[in-house]
């Protein structure tokens, strides 16, 4: 599919859209936020998962002023802030999605590693459901997170970077008053739900141990699908 350019204040933004392959909507929809690898098939694969099951599923390409090379440093400085050109196209690719006809209005966010994030970081900027897997949290979360949307997040125990995150998280959560689903998994590492393999980081995910799970995968699936449509709504309790 060819991709999709938004047109947004700070000028066009590319994406990957997929589209429910039945119904003619209004859908649901979910803007899918990739890792620092940027825009892979792997994450396009994902938002081709969520399209079909029900959803309008948006992959912005946080890389679009000019590759990674060029943007990594600000778009993690952007993360690390909370604010800044990334977190201006996130904002931008909901409520793109949001005006679209075939969509119902309501906008989820999934990320993984970097964009699991800026899924939090996004949670209390405008989202009705937030899916982080394995996102760094924010320096300050009470402070971030503070009037966030559900979140659902997973993480893997075997996560060396980012030990003992799912369960920080979960208790600033409960604090907040947010209703959560946040789970750690045993077997898992960082990555977890990602396959770098099929493409060029093949060989830093052996030294690195980025290995997809394919257990933990599935079930954390299972739980952002049940929780996306508990709180977006699925196609088949869409209007229209």
């Amino acid at each position: 599919m060819p991709a999709t350019v938004l047109t947004t204040e700070r000028g066009a933004l590319k994406a990957h859209l997929a589209v429910p392959p039945v119904g003619e909507g209004p859908w649901p929809a979910v803007v899918v936020l990739h890792e620092a690898f940027g825009l892979t098939d792997d994450i396009r694969a994902h938002a081709d998962r969520l399209a079909a099951a029900g959803y309008l599923a948006l992959a912005p390409d946080l890389y679009s002023d000019g590759g990674a090379l060029r943007c990594l440093k600000g778009t993690f400085s952007a993360l690390r802030a909370g604010r800044g050109p990334a977190v201006d196209d996130i904002a931008a690719s909901r409520a793109w999605l949001a005006d679209r006809a075939d969509c119902t209005g309501r906008v989820g966010v999934v990320g993984f590693c970097m964009g699991g994030g800026f899924a939090l970081v996004m949670a209390a900027k405008g989202f009705d459901a937030a899916a982080p897997a394995y996102g760094v949290l924010p320096e300050d979360p009470e402070q971030a997170l503070a009037g966030a949307c559900p979140v659902v997040a997973s993480y893997g125990k075997r996560d060396l970077v980012l030990r003992g995150a799912a369960g920080r998280l979960r208790t600033v959560l409960d604090g907040l008053g947010v209703e959560n689903d946040v789970k750690e998994y045993a077997g898992a590492g960082h990555s977890f739900m990602n396959r770098h393999s099929a493409g060029p980081f093949g060989p830093l995910e052996k030294v690195v141990g980025l290995h997809h799970h394919e257990p933990s995968a599935e079930d954390a699936w299972a739980r952002i699908l049940r929780f996306f449509d508990r709180h977006l709504g699925g196609a088949a309790s869409s209007p229209g």
